[in-house]
């Protein structure tokens, strides 16, 4: 048997191919429980970094050409499924590619642009999906602006007048909105380490508008809170709102500081949606804003295996399921080797809806 099929099935089962490799399997036993009436669901993509085949982390010594198996999987099921699980959006939390290299784009866009059309969705552009400097010059060639801007769901994206037009605009930051029942959202992708820039456009646009319920996408958000010393420290070391960051130096905004000079100040602002720490895997927490009002972050990084955070709102019953799929096993997640407790896997979270939120 070649290697790469040989690969191919071990990443597909969640396997590894080597012993000092960390294990990745996701367990569990129960199927997906069925849709409630009037329900729908908002689909988180983990971190989707398993690439396969030539210069690719888990293949170093491939001369196959460039695959990622799982991507394809969760896109299969998104597809299959949009009507029965009555899916009304996709955001991706970033680490879209493992190496930012024209090969793995070109299989990102393959997979993902089968999304248009079918299902409004949203890319965030994690660290691995630019420079430390933040030019996002591949993420721009591969999904610009102007695939997205004929769609009547797509509000925008972030642009500035300086001359480094590959860092931060043309949908590298980029607002949605959303309607289900009666409930109107707007939902933010903000890249890795949002700059202050960042932060002001995203702020005019949540202010403006202040009645649809909100909804954000980031890539670095919950995780290890100080950026850890040793290896261990990436599983053990308290958790949190990070206070580090990878991308655009000192202009660089951590999760902690995006919380005090973004998300704590608007009152509409319901949820985070975060990826980034495979190690912390799945984490989630509630902090007050400045109104009073309840904001959940929800960290969402399931080691690139074939995952989906499933939010499944439930208006009859004022709440939302937060279901983790293996869509490969066909198994609701249950534990995973970081992570095992079960409530941080399968949730349930009060949100009302029947009688409105007053915004």
């Amino acid at each position: 048997m070649k290697s790469i099929p040989l690969m191919l099935l071990l990443m597909l089962l969640g396997s590894t191919s080597s012993a000092d490799e960390k294990p990745t399997r996701m367990t569990g036993s129960r199927q997906l429980p069925a849709m409630p009436e009037e329900a729908f669901t908002f689909v988180i993509i983990p971190d989707t970094q398993t690439y396969l085949g030539r210069d690719c982390k888990a293949t170093p010594g491939s001369k196959d050409p460039v695959t990622n198996p799982n991507l394809e999987a969760q896109i299969n099921w998104i597809l299959e499924h949009r009507d029965d699980q009555n899916i009304i959006f996709v955001s991706h939390v970033g680490d879209i590619v493992d190496k930012n290299k024209i090969e793995q784009w070109a299989v990102a866009k393959q997979h993902l642009d089968r999304l248009h059309g079918t299902v409004p969705f949203s890319l965030t552009v994690g660290n691995h999906d630019m420079t430390s400097k933040g030019d996002a010059k591949l993420f721009q060639q591969h999904f610009p602006a102007s695939g997205f801007a004929a769609y009547p769901w797509y509000l925008g994206s972030y642009d500035h007048s300086r001359p480094d037009q590959n860092v931060s605009a043309n949908n590298v930051n980029s607002a949605q909105l959303i309607s289900a029942g009666d409930l109107d959202f707007i939902h933010l992708s903000l890249e890795c380490n949002a700059p202050d820039d960042v932060l002001d456009w995203a702020d005019g646009l949540l202010r403006e508008h202040s009645g649809r319920r909100a909804l954000i996408t980031t890539h670095m958000d919950l995780g290890i809170r100080e950026k850890p010393k040793t290896e261990e420290g990436y599983i053990h070391d308290p958790k949190g709102r990070m206070n580090w960051t990878k991308i655009h130096g000192k202009r660089g905004n951590s999760g902690e500081q995006m919380w005090e000079k973004l998300y704590r100040k608007h009152a509409n602002l319901d949820f985070i949606f975060s990826g980034d720490q495979s190690r912390t895997t799945a984490l989630k927490l509630t902090t007050t804003g400045d109104h009073g009002q309840p904001v959940t972050a929800m960290l969402s990084d399931y080691l690139s295996q074939p995952v989906l955070r499933l939010l499944r709102f439930v208006p009859a019953g004022n709440h939302i399921d937060a279901l983790t799929y293996d869509v490969v096993q066909k198994v609701l997640v249950d534990d995973t080797p970081y992570v095992h407790e079960l409530e941080q896997h399968q949730f349930t979270l009060e949100y009302p809806m029947q009688t409105g939120k007053a915004n």
